[in-house]
């Protein structure tokens, strides 16, 4: 199967559409097939990711304004003559929005069938950013998807956000996690000790550091008696956060066996953003033997199951937040019957397990364009 990946994001930047489309990126070579991906050309300085195991093609982009960290693709007719030249049999369209909806036309002009995948809940960034443009992002998520063959969802609730919203043709697709590289015995006790050199129960978040994120929730925690925040990622809000949160550590943006040393070595993860589609860090964490509090909001309602691997929090609720912690920092046979059950419950959500879920949707897209070209 010949397939292009037309991503809003891909390695060197890090974030779960980027991660996502290099997963399957490399599911499909290791299953025999022939992708190639189509993506916004990296910052000048960041060098493209060599681990790619397949050839990229990057189109020209320009950094959003405001968020540096984001590139967004400009009009480019490179994108239909690499459809045509690859000979391709569906079009992978990585969170559509702006390059992927010119996929999207692509696909529609050349015949060809496409996947959606719906990964940015864009209305809730609309209001976030903007306090208003909520009812103009569904109106731009509703036209880019009705368009495909299938749009995939990675979580019950973004499934139905989809179908509330008109989008048709929808079908659940998870995330898959690195059990190999996220797993409970990279904890480090030096690391540890660097990190809470009292003894403090370490609370980590980890992600972007924007707004929509809403990280200043910790700052409650930061309170706490006997517990030390420490903050991975970088972005546009860690100024702003650096004051807010007294005597959190920041480590900047980590990745690869490094992030997860340092997952494995937290007491508690909290996440705080409520708008998460999926959200892959709260699957990091219960692979790396953590207990997790996250919003019950989005994506973590599927993932995290209350009282057993976790705590939900209502969304935006700090008090929430510093109770829960509270809580977990004074129980550590709780944290750790919490973070086993995490492990436990995330052992068979490989890549591999999900990816091969993803080739099993293509299939059934290319029988259906079959069939109604036969009709």
């Amino acid at each position: 199967m010949r397939v292009v990946i037309v991503t809003e994001s891909f390695p060197p930047d890090v974030n779960g559409v980027a991660h996502c489309a290099l997963q399957t990126a490399r599911h499909l070579v290791d299953r025999g097939h022939a992708p190639l991906v189509v993506a916004p050309a990296p910052a000048p300085g960041n060098k493209p990711d060599a681990s790619v195991p397949c050839p990229v093609v990057h189109v020209p982009s320009l950094p959003l304004p405001g968020y540096p960290q984001v590139r967004v693709a400009l009009p480019t007719r490179r994108l239909a003559a690499t459809l045509v030249e690859h000979r391709a049999d569906l079009v992978h369209l990585a969170s559509p929005f702006v390059l992927g909806a010119r996929g999207m036309a692509a696909a529609a002009r050349l015949g060809i069938p496409a996947v959606a995948v719906y990964q940015t809940d864009l209305a809730g960034y609309a209001r976030t950013y903007m306090g208003a443009g909520e009812a103009a992002a569904w109106r731009r998520i509703r036209s880019v998807h009705a368009a495909a063959d299938l749009t995939l969802a990675p979580s019950t609730a973004a499934l139905r956000d989809l179908d509330e919203h008109g989008v048709p043709r929808l079908r659940l697709w998870p995330r898959g996690v690195d059990t190999a590289r996220f797993r409970p015995d990279r904890r480090d006790e030096a690391l540890r000790r660097e990190l809470a050199p009292h003894g403090e129960v370490i609370v980590g978040y980890v992600g972007r550091l924007a707004p929509e994120k809403h990280v200043e929730l910790l700052a409650g925690v930061c309170g706490l008696d006997g517990v030390r925040v420490v903050v991975v990622g970088d972005g546009p809000s860690r100024p702003g956060l650096e004051e807010a949160l007294p005597g959190a550590v920041f480590l900047g943006r980590r990745t690869g066996d490094d992030l997860a040393r340092i997952f494995a070595s937290l007491d508690v993860f909290a996440h705080t953003g409520p708008f998460e589609t999926f959200c892959q860090t709260v699957q990091e964490a219960m692979a790396s033997g953590v207990p997790v509090l996250a919003p019950a909001a989005g994506g973590p309602l599927d993932l995290v199951a209350h009282g057993h691997t976790g705590l939900l929090f209502p969304a935006g609720d700090a008090t929430a937040v510093r109770e829960g912690v509270r809580a977990l920092a004074a129980d550590p046979a709780l944290r750790t019957a919490f973070g086993a059950a995490g492990r436990a419950m995330v052992e068979g959500r490989t890549w591999a397990a999900v990816g091969d879920q993803l080739i099993g949707h293509y299939a059934e897209v290319l029988a259906a364009r079959r069939t109604a070209v036969a009709a």
